[in-house]
């Protein structure tokens, strides 16, 4: 029997209702704003007659953006950086994790203290540089992964997923005669596809958003990846882009459409695979919320 909702029951509903839909017209508008600015006409643009829907559809922004020989590059860098990155942070974040939420692993506390003290304190950005380029790494994928390969706060999280497995998975496997990494391998990563799942967003999404990092480790522009092309199109500095357009006075109209197509070209792929891993990202956020 479903309860009968009260006068003041309804109208809360109802008002909870227009504020999430207010909450996600918000979200979604500037998204698609962005849309609908880079495939109209760049003179309607200039004159703000573009606000709901477009006007004189062309993808002549695409186009320019695309022609130009260092966007598809930058593009392919920052998917290789990414995938790159972002396995090596699941390695070494898993393989950290693990041995310390094993009760029995000795200095256990210590070693926690130790790495939650660096989360405080950091040496700063100039000795990072100075250890990056006494390495030899500078211009390389290295100086981009190995700097930053464990998140704390990410590993805290995902200790504290491991904690919460039942021991008796692990005695079993003992008495089976499993070593540690078989346990790892075997047991817990297979346990584990929730966390994964939200530290895959969570170090994809960094990497795939990274603007420091690359400006300051990265002098070859054949290496860069697309955050800097896009900084350099949104602030005008790439006048290679405005180069492939065919009519010069036409730069300065379509100035805006490149803008905004450039942006949504990069954030075009985290929106197509978020949806994928929402169910398991809502699972790993709130992991610790509840004890019991």
């Amino acid at each position: 029997m479903k309860r009968k909702l009260s006068t003041g029951d309804r109208i809360f509903m109802i008002a909870v209702t227009l504020i999430l839909v207010l909450v996600c017209l918000c979200v979604i508008y500037p998204i698609y704003y962005m849309l609908i600015v880079s495939v109209s006409d760049g003179y309607a643009v200039t004159r703000g007659e573009v606000s709901l829907v477009p006007k004189g559809i062309n993808f002549a922004a695409y186009k320019a953006i695309l022609n130009n020989k260092y966007v598809p590059n930058s593009y392919k860098n920052t998917i290789i950086y990414t995938v790159s990155g972002t396995l090596v942070n699941l390695a070494m974040t898993g393989l950290c994790a693990y041995p310390l939420s094993r009760k029995y692993f000795y200095g256990r506390r210590v070693f926690n203290a130790l790495i939650v003290f660096t989360m405080f304190f950091d040496a700063g950005i100039i000795s990072q540089y100075m250890v990056v380029n006494s390495l030899h790494m500078r211009n390389t994928i290295w100086a981009l992964i190995i700097p930053g390969a464990i998140s704390v706060w990410y590993m805290m999280i995902m200790r504290t997923f491991f904690e919460d497995i039942p021991e008796e998975l692990f005695e079993s496997a003992r008495l089976d005669g499993a070593n540690d990494l078989t346990i790892f391998v075997r047991v817990v990563i297979p346990l584990s596809k929730a966390v994964m799942a939200t530290m895959v967003l969570f170090y994809a999404v960094g990497h795939w958003n990274a603007f420091l990092t690359p400006l300051i480790y990265l002098d070859d522009r054949n290496k860069l990846p697309m955050q800097l092309i896009l900084r350099n199109i949104v602030m005008g500095a790439d006048a290679s882009v405005s180069g492939s357009m065919s009519i010069s006075s036409d730069v300065a109209t379509m100035s805006m459409n490149i803008k905004y197509a450039a942006i949504f070209i990069t954030i075009l792929p985290i929106l197509v695979v978020y949806p994928f891993v929402q169910k398991y990202f809502v699972k790993g956020v709130m992991v610790g919320s509840v004890k019991g």
